[in-house]
């Protein structure tokens, strides 16, 4: 994966896959300590540590369209080419979280990509399941909940064309109004 967003996109595939029925997404930019903080918290069904050890080995899926299981192992180079680390905590029946910490700057450090086109993906493709995304830089915060929206909107779906282009325009907006490059 060359984008930080399809990273998330993978991610978040696995937690609906696990029966989640929300998912927290964080970005933490940080130029002080130069750091990038990216943390998937899901509320799914957990893997033993039997299948956290697997979750990391790039030859195991338990997916049936592609034989191998690069996300995570991917993840984790990533992040371990910038000077940083990924974590994988999940317990069975309390859910996943995987954090990755890159260089802020570093030259390694792969793009972010088009996190407001993965949003509305993840959003529209999962409707039955809240995302809480929060992105910070430097003290400044972007919060998109769709429980908040749902709620607003009442009986109108997510998927519902005027709703996916008013989302796209609020992380767009809200995104720049923070100062990320995103």
């Amino acid at each position: 994966m060359i984008e930080l967003a399809l990273h998330i996109l993978d991610i978040v595939e696995n937690s609906v896959r696990a029966g989640a029925t929300l998912v927290r997404i964080l970005i933490r930019e940080d130029r002080a300590k130069n750091r990038f903080v990216m943390r998937i918290t899901d509320n799914g069904k957990g893997m033993t540590p039997v299948e956290r050890q697997k979750a990391l080995d790039p030859f195991y899926t338990t997916k049936k369209v592609r034989r191998v299981g690069l996300g995570l192992p991917m993840l984790s180079d990533a992040a371990e080419r910038t000077g940083g680390r990924m974590t994988l905590r999940s317990r069975p029946q309390t859910g996943t979280m995987v954090e990755a910490v890159f260089g802020l700057t570093h030259i390694d450090r792969q793009p972010m990509g088009d996190i407001a086109s993965t949003l509305i993906t993840i959003i529209v493709g999962s409707p039955g399941i809240d995302f809480i995304y929060r992105h910070m830089v430097d003290g400044r915060m972007y919060l998109l909940d769709t429980r908040e929206i749902k709620k607003a909107l009442e009986d109108v779906p997510l998927n519902h064309p005027e709703v996916t282009g008013f989302l796209r325009e609020h992380i767009t907006e809200g995104l720049k109004a923070i100062g990320t490059a995103a």
